[in-house]
């Protein structure tokens, strides 16, 4: 039986095997027997600037669990709870989509001996990286490989986060599957663990090495163009590429930016609705500020310093989302004509500025129509505006702050250099954003300046975010198919039920799952 001895703090000046030592002592104290101790969680502990201090969970190996029992800090270890059945599905699977959701069923799949065809609408990771590139240094865009569409989804070019708020415990197979693939084990007990979108792309294309070996068929730049289902049940799916795929098994991973998708399956039948979402825009800061504030003298010996800010207004919410320590803001946009931006962080989250989403709640009353697909025509209305902004060619719109709150365009970004991959243009961002999301971003700031000193008068906006999840959410029953149609099964943050790599890989394996399961 495995064990967690919790609790173990230690100095910020301190080595693995003195947190070790520590656990053997705390067993020992209790007279139990145990081996094989390793660490299982590592967190910072900074509520007091004075005395900030790591916490550490370590796991062990005991003979007998009853002895622990009533132990303080000693708890049970669970397993991943992923159990995984060779079991023969009557048509080959499919998959469309290769980020979190898609990989993560195909590689389920795939283990249980049903290694299925993947379609994805964008390049591989080094052709992806080369379009992305070109598009940052040019404006040059590809509607299909960009930052939001191509293999790895769009979290390949995001902060790398892997935490999640979600309590459930197959979470760790997904942080195992990623570090038999090449991510840094300490993503197994950081309690905030970082893969950083540089590591990440390295481990996709080890796991797409790896689906290949064990049969699996990989189809780049092919997009779903239509499905045809019959009878409530899916039969098979067009192909940009010409021709089609027949398959009674699904897998629809399409990514939250796959609005022309969306659009077919509305025409199909498929029962689509609204979705709130948030709307906002980035803010940057010198790294070195953030770390003063949130850990003091202490910052240069700690991790880059993140934050998480919550405004609750009387009719809205304006809150911090995706927050990238040393990270980069980047142009995210996927259609012609229209901009959107995200941030991004490498593994070593050594860049000179923290950005963060800054972001107001956007309810379905506020698109203006009550079709399933009006949210989109909300983001794209004012992802057009932000290009209009940036006068062309991608470039961004930016406005410090303090401006921002008081209306007017800045004439400079600054004491922070932007970190935007691309040009930028000094505008009024109020012009590209709805007034209730202006307004309740100004309460926002002023509220986060308490918090964190000097986050109104040092910050830079960039606009506009408007991807922070989907606005429309695909309709499905408890076993992961549609409504209404057997063998499809919509999964990710583009069916509306993830918002992270963590949250949308963990959705795929547990569809995959459900139809892999023994009879």
């Amino acid at each position: 039986m495995q064990i967690l001895i919790n609790n173990i703090k230690m100095p910020l000046e301190h080595k693995i095997e003195d947190v070790l030592l520590a656990a053997q002592k705390a067993v020992r104290q209790h007279f139990v027997s145990a081996k094989n101790f390793s660490v299982y969680k590592q967190s910072i502990d900074a509520r007091r600037k004075s005395n900030i201090r790591y916490v550490y969970s370590v796991m062990a190996e005991i003979p007998d669990g009853s002895e622990t029992l009533g132990i303080k800090n000693i708890t049970a270890a669970a397993d991943s709870g992923v159990h995984i059945s060779k079991r023969a599905l009557k048509q080959r699977p499919v998959v469309v989509g290769m980020g979190p959701a898609g990989l993560f069923a195909a590689y389920v799949l795939t283990l249980s001996g049903n290694p299925p065809i993947i379609i994805e609408r964008g390049a591989g990771i080094e052709e992806r990286q080369r379009a992305v590139k070109l598009f940052w240094e040019t404006g040059a865009l590809d509607p299909n490989s960009n930052v939001q569409f191509g293999e790895g989804g769009a979290g390949t070019f995001s902060d790398g986060k892997l935490n999640t708020g979600i309590k459930d415990k197959r979470q760790r197979f997904i942080l195992e599957t990623f570090v038999k693939f090449g991510a840094p084990p300490e993503i197994l007990y950081k309690a905030k663990p970082h893969i950083g979108t540089d590591i990440l792309r390295d481990v996709i294309v080890n796991m797409r090495k790896y689906l290949k070996e064990c049969g699996c068929e990989i189809r780049f730049k092919t997009c779903m163009t239509d499905v045809k289902i019959r009878n409530g049940r899916i039969e098979e799916i067009e192909l940009s590429s010409g021709g089609a795929l027949k398959s009674g098994c699904v897998f629809l991973a399409i990514g939250h930016s796959s609005r022309d998708t969306y659009k077919v399956l509305e025409s199909r039948g498929c029962v689509l609705k609204q979705k709130p979402f948030a709307m906002g825009v980035r803010i940057e800061h010198r790294q070195q500020m953030i770390g003063m504030a949130q850990y003091g003298d202490a910052w240069s010996m700690l991790p880059a310093a993140d934050y998480k800010l919550t405004y609750n207004g009387k009719e809205r919410s304006c809150y911090s989302f995706c927050m990238c320590p040393g990270g980069y803001v980047v142009n995210a946009s996927s259609e012609p004509g229209m901009l959107a931006v995200n941030g991004m962080s490498n593994h070593d989250r050594g860049g000179e500025n923290a950005n963060s989403a800054l972001v107001v709640n956007v309810r379905p009353e506020d698109f203006g129509s009550g079709h399933p697909l009006a949210g989109i025509e909300l983001q794209r209305k004012y992802e057009r505006l932000a290009f209009e902004a940036g006068r062309g060619g991608y470039a961004a719109p930016v406005q410090l702050a303090r401006d921002f709150v008081i209306g007017r365009a800045s004439d400079s970004p600054g004491d922070v250099s932007p970190s935007y991959t691309g040009k930028i243009t000094l505008a009024d961002l109020r012009g590209c954003l709805p007034e209730f999301v202006s307004e309740t971003l100004c309460d926002g700031l002023k509220y986060f300046d308490n918090k964190i000193s000097g986050f109104l008068g040092s910050g830079l906006l960039t606009g506009i975010e408007t991807r922070t999840s989907a606005p429309v959410r695909i309709v499905r029953n408890d076993d992961f198919s549609a409504a209404g149609v057997m063998g499809l099964y919509p999964i990710g943050e583009g069916a509306g039920y993830a918002g992270g790599i963590v949250s949308a890989a963990l959705d795929g394996l547990k569809a995959a799952l459900s139809v892999t399961e023994p009879l």
